[in-house]
């Protein structure tokens, strides 16, 4: 019982503000050194990340590591701070553990700026994959496709002071 008015757009006042977050770059767009949330190098890439690539220092993913958050836009420095609107997340799945990316930028993203950010974590998710299988650590890895920002933040927990560091290797 579908009618046009369940397909049609929301209006500006109908669509809330997506959340802002406070991001802290790990790795710079066009690095190729891929750093952990607690700074230990975790691996080195044959290709340059192509966004800037950071956490949320005040939440923890389902994984137990700082909640990840990719920031769209110019490079930014290693240990930047920028508070920034999350558009979205991307759902990935690292050795069978959830490991949500919130997607950030200044402004929204169209239709092909998102198709670029999952094809990249596509692309990611089966690198990994084979690094993890390589550093013999099992597990599903995979790109599970996009939500909204505001899912991936409501499965987060907030980050105890007591946090030194993710429970498992990455």
């Amino acid at each position: 019982m579908n009618n046009a008015d369940d397909r049609r757009i929301p209006s500006r006042e109908e669509t809330p503000e997506p959340p802002e977050v406070e991001v802290v770059i790990e790795v710079p767009r066009g690095s190729f050194l891929k750093r952990g949330s607690t700074g230990h190098l975790d691996f080195v890439s044959p290709l340059p990340c192509p966004f800037n690539y950071g956490s949320v220092p005040s939440l923890l993913g389902l994984e137990g590591d700082l909640l990840d958050a990719v920031v769209l836009g110019p490079r930014l420095p290693r240990g930047a701070q920028r508070r920034v609107r999350a558009w979205g997340a991307v759902i990935l799945t690292d050795r069978g553990m959830r490991d949500d990316k919130l997607i950030c930028s200044d402004s929204p993203l169209d239709s092909l700026a998102r198709r670029r950010v999952l094809d990249f974590f596509q692309f990611y998710a089966r690198c990994k994959g084979l690094l993890n299988f390589l550093r013999r650590r099992p597990g599903r890895n995979a790109c599970e496709g996009w939500c909204e920002a505001r899912e991936a933040l409501a499965r987060a927990q907030p980050r105890e002071a007591s946090w030194r560091g993710p429970r498992v290797r990455f």
